[in-house]
């Protein structure tokens, strides 16, 4: 549930706009009256029908009586709005919370709350609030839903009150708005054996220490509750204090997940294009390699690495694992095609090695880019490609049939270098390729005689 976005209005009548701010409230009701008063008050003084005058003169007094009564009411209002859950995934439904509350001594008249939101999201919210007694409060709340991943505000929240005739409408709007975070629809994954994989937490060919919550692996001072059996006596002699043993650290295996970003790798647009696949395919493996206790970065073709924290810009001891998904997930919420044409940045990043497992969502690749990817499979300890042929994509999109591996020349170049690569034709689920890239990895550790690296 997100915190709370709070705001107060108050409409005292002042000076602010003066006489036209009300006056362009009237509705069309309160210009019908007027215009028909003025136009009753000139026929009445052609003919000289004096009771017709004073029909024209009520008429038209009775809109701006309305209009400067409800202008010089004097109210205060305040409102808040409270999102559940401010982050969801695409397609899923968030439901926004407004609350009015009447801050002053007197009971407000016939309120309209209307809150702004992207038509992605869905229609206008409207509510009609009858009467609010001094110190009331009213809480209403609507449905927001979108396919489209991204960041959305909210607001700002506007209150338009209304006099009892309908003759005269006045808006006022609230200062704060709200941002909901749609992230990437995240498929859940079985737990498979895959290359460069720890066979257990503290075994793995490549991995990082796991600092969060652990000890250290030298003496280090007494710390209230520490076991007094684990006191170092000769390092407490050195330092004239207590110092105690730190025992091994246990080690975490290492995961980057590489996400193709060229926009010239990828063809179509929408949710149900190639490109939105391989974001939601890039979450869905984020998430689940944090669940199995990795630790995971996401990388780009830009170079640009998150979290950017920790060691070598994978989750560190100040990350727990949830803020690391959190962070690494608004950022493919955001995240949009690249103005790049290779993948070179990518490699540089990945030239320093002890990158652990790398699994990439790739586009569609030329020979060059097939070569440098070829590359970065001597930076970790095992690789996993997830490559999307873009003539498939656009060939099925158009109603035509789509060739069964139209990337094979791809997709045995990455082989040959070492990757466990799989082709992704369109309308595939991640589940079936993740498990089809265990069957492909066990036939090459069988193929092999051993362990594959």
């Amino acid at each position: 549930m997100a915190s709370a976005g709070a705001a107060r209005a108050e409409g005292t009548g002042g000076d602010r706009g003066g006489v036209r701010t009300a006056l362009a409230g009237l509705t069309t009701r309160g210009r019908s009256f007027l215009a028909a008063g003025v136009a009753a008050a000139i026929c009445a003084y052609v003919l000289g029908q004096s009771d017709l005058l004073r029909v024209g003169l009520l008429l038209s007094v009775l809109p701006l009586v309305c209009a400067g009564v409800l202008y010089r009411t004097r109210y205060r209002v305040a409102g808040s709005r409270r999102l559940s859950p401010a982050r969801v995934p695409a397609g899923s439904e968030a439901r926004v919370h407004l609350r009015m509350d009447n801050v002053s001594r007197l009971p407000t008249g016939l309120l309209m709350l209307q809150d702004r939101v992207p038509y992605v999201l869905g229609p206008r919210p409207r509510f009609v609030l009858d009467r609010v007694e001094a110190g009331g409060r009213r809480e209403v709340s609507y449905r927001v839903r979108s396919d489209l991943r991204g960041r959305y505000p909210l607001g700002p929240l506007q209150l338009r009150l209304s006099d009892p005739f309908g003759m005269c409408e006045l808006t006022r709007s609230f200062s704060t708005y709200d941002t909901l975070t749609v992230v990437p629809r995240v498929e859940p994954l079985p737990p498979v054996r895959l290359s460069g994989e720890a066979r257990g937490y503290g075994d793995g060919r490549l991995r990082a220490l796991a600092l969060a919550g652990e000890d250290d692996v030298i003496p280090r001072g007494y710390r209230y509750g520490d076991d007094l059996r684990r006191v170092h006596w000769r390092s407490t002699a050195r330092y004239g204090e207590l110092m105690v043993r730190r025992e091994e650290q246990p080690q975490r295996a290492r995961c980057t997940v590489l996400l193709d970003t060229r926009a010239i790798a990828y063809e179509g647009a929408g949710p149900d294009s190639a490109f939105e696949w391989a974001v939601s395919g890039a979450a869905s493996v984020l998430v689940h390699m944090l669940e199995r206790g990795f630790s995971v970065r996401l990388l780009t073709d830009t170079g640009n690495a998150v979290p950017g924290e920790g060691s070598d810009g994978f989750a560190g001891a100040s990350q727990e694992s949830a803020d690391a998904a959190g962070l690494m997930m608004d950022t493919l919420a955001v995240v949009d095609h690249s103005d790049g044409a290779g993948l070179s940045r990518a490699y540089d990043v990945l030239r320093g090695g002890n990158e652990g497992l790398l699994v990439a969502f790739l586009g569609g690749l030329d020979e060059e880019q097939a070569a440098v990817c070829a590359r970065m499979r001597q930076r970790s300890g095992g690789a996993l490609a997830f490559v999307l042929d873009r003539e498939s994509w656009r060939r099925d999109q158009a109603g035509g049939p789509a060739p069964v591996e139209g990337n094979g020349d791809t997709l045995r170049l990455l082989r040959e270098a070492g990757w466990t690569a799989v082709g992704v034709p369109r309308g595939a689920a991640l589940e079936g390729l993740w498990r089809l890239a265990e069957r492909e990895r066990s036939g090459l550790v069988a193929s092999n005689g051993g362990e594959g690296p």
